[in-house]
C-alpha cells in the first residue's frame, strides 16, 4: 500500500506490487495476487495501525530491540494496547531483543 504508485518489480521469486487504496481493498488485491499463499504486511507504524484498526491482521510478530534511533511514529503507546483483540506471548532473547507475538482470539 502506497501513496506513490509505481511499477511492480520482482526480486527472486517474489513480486512487489505498489497500489493505492484503503486497507481492505489492498488486502483483497494482495490475496488475489498471492493465489492462496500467505500475505504479509510490512511497513511503518501508520500503515500497520491502519490494518490493525480495520481488524485485518490475523497474526503479528514485533521484535523490539533496546535501540534509540531517533524520532518516528509509534506502533503503540504500550504493547498492552492490543490485548482487547489479541492474545500475546512475550519471548525475550539472549541478545536483549524482545519478541511480541500476537494472534487473533
Amino acid at each position: 500500500m502506497t501513496h506513490h504508485t509505481r511499477p511492480s518489480f520482482r526480486l527472486s521469486d517474489t513480486t512487489f506490487h505498489f497500489v493505492d487504496g484503503d486497507p481492505a481493498t489492498v488486502l483483497r488485491l494482495a490475496r488475489e495476487a498471492a493465489g492462496g499463499k500467505d500475505v504479509r504486511l510490512g511497513g511503518g507504524a501508520a500503515t500497520i495501525r491502519q490494518f490493525l484498526d480495520a481488524g485485518l491482521v490475523d497474526t503479528l510478530h514485533v521484535a523490539v530491540a533496546p535501540v534509540k534511533i531517533g524520532a518516528g511514529s509509534r506502533l503503540w503507546e504500550s504493547p498492552d494496547d492490543l490485548l482487547d483483540r489479541y492474545h500475546r506471548d512475550v519471548v525475550p532473547s539472549p541478545s536483549g531483543m524482545t519478541h511480541h507475538l500476537y494472534w487473533r482470539r
